[in-house]
């Protein structure tokens, strides 16, 4: 289900950012988005206040963003702001300006601010099992989260703007990250499952990763690293050459060597099984918090490739009744079949290109699209779906089929068959496909017609029947009436 945009600003220790957000309730995509690194906590360690510039051009950024909000027409706008607001002795003055702007800005508690980063990564990854950290400018946030809620949370004076460089920094901030893992019994709980990253920081650090290994996917959410990365990445970002530096912002690179070093006291002291970089945190962690109990209930997933196939509809809602009428062939587990039902979706949307480029189009969307509760091998899943929907076998890149495990790749390719099949008999129309069924006999696969309906099938539609059927290593049939 659709909703009017909301807009979240988001003032942190480090940047000032506008997200305007649309699309479906679950499943809210970024429609607008503007940052500006304004730098509120440097200096606030030694100083106690929020600097005279750094206020200046975060309040030159809230000032453009209350003049755009009201071109946008946005109704629902809610601004917060974090560590460096809350902990400045002259905060509250600043946070009256913001009134005088016309933004009635929320000041979060450290707790809250932990607690919502934990809701942003279960928003993005519904199944997040583990500990989350929160990097900003003026604090870390951990708190644990699993079975769909936020557990123990903590904030930490460990923000990157905040640690001196240097070995005395490094002692100082590892002597308060122990007690504090140790105290709270995250360092015990954290043992074993994903450390999920947040903040721009370590966002920077996954790019880097990414870079350095050639990975096939640009896509920062869900990215995973082994474990065994992060003291690597810290050798890593202390001789950046140009390669690594092209597309990261400077503020970013110069933080860099504080947020591997956290990254690594963290890994040594929680013993992950991954690292999860998450592209979610406390604004999609506002929005996620303040869902109603169904909607929060539903599958991001789907609800994003339903909102995406009914922007553009063919017909009706003939992804539905595709992704029904393949399915008595395919006995998928539940996680393999909303793959499926989400290819179906897309596979509408992507009929809204040219006709030669309705391949590409697919690809793109299953690969690059902004979708959530998936990791990286599902979306090439669902690629590999949508290719042979449209009439080929392979993905653009070879590269992107290590992502995930061959026999998911068949699978993907025999369900982008029978979707082909469907297509093509159906023209596009779900209640053509109610009219006929697909199911398995023996060692056939049988296409059954009504009588009243046989004109549907002509000799491509027998082809492409034909072809799925040798796919499964089975005979095809036809069977009338």
């Amino acid at each position: 289900m659709s909703r009017q945009p909301l807009a979240i600003i988001d003032i942190g220790s480090n940047s000032v950012r506008l997200v305007v957000y649309g699309g479906a309730e679950r499943a809210p995509s970024p429609i607008f988005n503007e940052k500006v690194l304004a730098g509120l906590g440097v200096g606030l360690g030694e100083t106690g206040k929020l600097s005279e510039a750094s206020q200046d051009v975060a309040l030159a950024a809230l000032r453009r963003f209350h003049l755009l909000l009201r071109y946008m027409k946005v109704g629902t706008v809610r601004v917060v702001a974090t560590a460096a607001v809350r902990d400045a002795s002259n905060g509250a003055a600043f946070v009256a300006q913001i009134k005088r702007i016309g933004f009635d800005c929320e000041v979060l508690s450290a707790e809250q601010e932990a607690l919502l980063a934990g809701e942003g990564v279960l928003s993005g990854i519904p199944l997040a099992d583990g500990i989350v950290g929160d990097l900003g400018g003026g604090s870390l946030e951990l708190v644990e989260v699993g079975g769909g809620a936020v557990g123990r949370a903590i904030s930490l004076p460990l923000g990157v703007l905040r640690i001196a460089p240097g070995g005395s920094g490094e002692r100082e901030a590892l002597a308060i990250l122990r007690a504090a893992l140790r105290d709270s019994g995250l360092g015990a709980r954290g043992r074993g499952r994903t450390f999920y990253m947040v903040g721009g920081s370590w966002r920077a650090l996954g790019k880097i990763d990414m870079i350095a290994t050639g990975y096939p996917l640009p896509i920062m959410h869900a990215y995973a690293m082994k474990p065994a990365r992060a003291p690597a990445l810290r050798q890593m970002v202390g001789a950046l050459d140009a390669p690594f530096v092209k597309g990261i912002a400077a503020a970013r690179l110069a933080t860099s060597p504080i947020a591997a070093m956290l990254l690594e006291h963290l890994t040594d002291e929680l013993s992950p099984k991954a690292l999860v970089v998450s592209g979610f945190g406390i604004r999609e962690g506002l929005i996620h918090d303040g869902l109603r109990a169904k909607a929060r209930g539903s599958d991001p997933l789907i609800a994003a490739a339903r909102e995406a196939a009914g922007t553009e509809p063919r017909f009706d809602s003939h992804g539905e009744a595709l992704d029904k009428w393949i399915g008595a062939l395919f006995d998928d587990t539940a996680e393999m079949h909303r793959l499926r039902l989400a290819a179906c979706l897309i596979a509408d949307a992507a009929w809204q290109a040219n006709a030669d480029q309705r391949w590409e189009r697919g690809v793109e969307m299953a690969l690059h699209g902004d979708w959530v509760g998936v990791g990286h091998g599902d979306r090439v899943v669902m690629a590999q779906a949508l290719s042979a929907t449209f009439g080929k076998t392979k993905l653009p890149d070879p590269a992107l089929a290590a992502l995930c495990p061959p026999e998911r790749l068949e699978r993907a390719r025999c369900w982008g068959m029978a979707m082909r099949l469907g297509q093509r008999l159906s023209g596009g129309v779900g209640a053509a496909l109610g009219a006929t069924s697909l199911t398995l006999a023996a060692d056939t696969v049988v296409l059954r017609v009504g009588r009243n309906q046989q004109a549907l099938v002509g000799d491509t539609v027998e082809r492409r029947l034909a072809r799925f059927a040798e796919a499964l290593g089975h005979d095809a049939a036809v069977t009338i009436g």
